[in-house]
């Protein structure tokens, strides 16, 4: 049974688009804008709807309701829409909207899974309940409640949605598709034909991404993708980048004796883990953050002149996030962030051992966990920088078994640990001298002025499927850069979201080359 929402916008929103002509960006923006402030509720009900419904990857059951509610979404709207998955896996959702003469194809892709969540680290306990504050909650922002529909535009700008993917990936595709709807009903052509790719395990490593496209490469000819994943520069400032890094995950544990033990008894005698997992892991890195693994930044590729002019021409916003992170001392000898982005890294995600705070014992634990992930540059291979990681690994004198080690292995070698690698993909970047990376930067500055334009995104994304695909692609984000993303209190702010809209018109609406 379909949504009543949704064929509410059957309704008012017919589909296909007038006949295919250029529009100037400017225009698209004054309509959008226009469209936006009539319609806010309508557009904050879909969203809110959607953030409503679970997201993590491994919940098929919730995944495969998001894939079905974005379904809806575009055959409400008149795009073809088809269900791209292999068994046990959610969805690729894949959408196609014609535009009569158009000579260009753009694809737009985002993800719909979230970050797994932790409820009660949240501060409304809720990830999946939308919840409106009237500013940051670090800049003293209280919870309100949602406004009554007015049919007049009165959601502040610095009002923010709580929510899991209040920021990734959910707001960019309503976003988009809230601004096919401005055009339509403002008689506003697209300049280029669209396809919509959604993918629901981005956050799980897109491990099915490849294969799923790969079975339907008939659907994705065009001529560039865009991405709204990620956020804006730091100074609020909208950003266009050319690349991301890649990323691997390898999960370490280091194991003392087959039980806890009491520390009184035990203690001076018994090997601790934790601590043992501690000398590995600071081992790993110098104090500057420079990572100490051999060969570890043998396989960066150099960047090319238009890369480096990009670099050089960033902003420099370190000294106000020191300021607003409580950071005195940045890692990387004195490199700016910018800098450092373009390098790979080695980052402690997480780490256990045994209970601390109220659950302390005093106990020598019986193991202690760590997960790493390692962010690639350009030029690294996924596969030999897990190899670089064991290694270095075997080297600090660990025998490395990939299950729980048995109890011989125990009584046999002093330090063991298990390594699961968990697998990842390359970095990937677009040229920046392309006539469409060069159009698509011409639409952005007519309608902004002052873009950040960023050789690669610090995130990972799996654009090198599209790479592989023979599509240029470049990141076009939106949401605001404070949105606790991947972390609790995900959030959105409404400005930036309000502005999204109007980019995302003014591409579709303006882009030419």
């Amino acid at each position: 049974m379909r949504n009543p929402a949704i064929t509410l916008l059957i309704a008012f929103f017919p589909f296909p688009v007038l006949a295919q002509k250029t529009t100037a960006p400017d225009a698209a923006v004054k309509a959008v804008r226009q469209y936006r402030q009539e319609n806010e509720d309508r557009i904050m009900r879909e969203l809110r709807e959607f953030l409503a419904i679970p997201n993590v990857a491994s919940d098929t059951v919730n995944i495969q309701k998001n894939a079905e509610r974005l379904q809806g979404m575009l055959e409400a709207r008149g795009i073809e829409t088809h269900l791209l998955s292999i068994e046990g896996r959610g969805p690729v959702v894949f959408g196609k909207l014609e535009t009569p003469g158009a000579k260009r194809t753009v694809i737009f892709y985002a993800h719909y899974d979230g970050q797994p969540v932790d409820a009660a680290a949240w501060t409304d306990k809720s990830p999946f309940e939308p919840i409106l504050y009237d500013d940051a909650m670090e800049a003293g922002g209280k919870r309100i409640p949602f406004p009554a529909p007015s049919g007049v535009p009165h959601y502040k700008d610095d009002w923010r949605i709580y929510a899991r993917s209040a920021s990734d990936d959910k707001s960019p595709i309503v976003a988009m598709l809230a601004t096919l709807d401005a055009l339509n009903e403002k008689k506003i052509p697209l300049s280029v034909n669209l396809k919509v790719i959604f993918e629901g395990e981005e956050e799980a490593g897109s491990e099915h991404l490849q294969q799923t496209l790969e079975l339907h490469k008939n659907l994705l000819a065009a001529d560039v993708l865009l991405t709204g994943d990620g956020p804006v520069h730091q100074n609020g400032r909208p950003l266009i980048f050319f690349g991301n890094r890649g990323v691997i995950g390898v999960d370490v544990t280091v194991y003392g004796p087959v039980r806890a033990l009491h520390s009184g008894h035990y203690g001076n005698w018994a090997p601790n883990p934790a601590l043992e997992l501690s000398r590995l892991l600071a081992a790993m890195k110098d104090e500057n953050g420079r990572v100490k693994i051999p060969g570890y930044y043998d396989d960066v590729a150099p960047l090319g002149e238009a890369e480096k002019k990009a670099l050089a021409e960033l902003p420099d916003y370190d000294a106000e996030l020191e300021k607003e992170l409580g950071i005195a001392k940045p890692d990387g000898g004195g490199k700016k962030l910018a800098e450092l982005i373009m390098e790979p890294s080695l980052n402690i995600r997480g780490l256990r051992s045994a209970y601390v705070g109220e659950q302390a014992q005093n106990v020598i634990p019986d193991r202690a966990e760590a997960s790493l992930d390692a962010r690639l540059v350009k030029g690294e291979d996924p596969k030999e920088k897990s190899r670089q990681i064991l290694e270095f690994i075997r080297q600090q004198g660990f025998f490395i078994v990939d299950r729980e080690p048995t109890m011989q292995e125990r009584r046999t070698h002093p330090k063991v640990a298990k390594v699961i690698e968990q697998g990842g993909y390359r970095a990937s970047r677009t040229r920046m001298d392309l006539p469409v990376s060069k159009a698509i930067v011409g639409v952005m500055k007519n309608i902004e002025g002052d873009v950040v334009i960023a050789p690669t995104l610090g995130g990972s994304v799996p654009m090198y499927v599209f790479e592989d695909l023979g599509l240029p692609w470049l990141g076009v984000p939106i949401v605001n850069y404070d949105n606790h993303q991947h972390s609790s209190d995900e959030n959105l702010r409404l400005g930036h979201f309000w502005r999204g809209m109007e980019t995302y018109g003014a591409l579709l609406a303006g882009l030419n080359w």
